[in-house]
């Protein structure tokens, strides 16, 4: 775990852990909670994208990082009307999915990265995120 912002408002330590090796199926996982200058820089030098955005995945065989922007997950989960804590469980499994190949750039993909995430998020007490309520 590592933060490069302070930790008011993020899940501990201990939940991000929990929701993080939920998905992990034998992947070391590194968490990394960033500021939206680090995702930016992040995001413009991987993906081409100059903005900040929500979660981010770097896979290095059985190890990986996944970057977590707070400022970005606490905008959209009051956007999107939903608990910090859900969304942030919702992002941590959608990073290390992708850590472990999961894709969504197809619609069958994406059915199948949602519907793991759904059934992983259910397991934590959180709906469906795709959902709109």
């Amino acid at each position: 775990m590592q933060y490069a912002v302070p930790r008011r408002g993020v899940p501990s330590a201990a939940t991000l852990g929990k929701w993080a090796r939920a998905a992990s199926d034998g992947f070391a996982v590194t968490l990394r909670i960033v500021g939206a200058r680090e995702a930016r820089l992040l995001n413009r030098n991987f993906r081409r994208k100059d903005r900040a955005t929500n979660v981010l995945s770097f896979a290095y065989g059985k190890h990986g990082d996944v970057v977590l922007c707070h400022p970005v997950i606490v905008r959209e989960a009051r956007a999107q009307r939903k608990r910090l804590a859900a969304h942030y469980a919702h992002l941590v499994l959608h990073g290390v999915l992708h850590l472990r190949g999961y894709r969504h750039d197809t619609k069958s993909r994406a059915r199948n990265m949602e519907a793991d995430e759904i059934r992983l998020l259910r397991r934590f007490g959180f709906a469906d995120p795709y959902t709109i309520e």
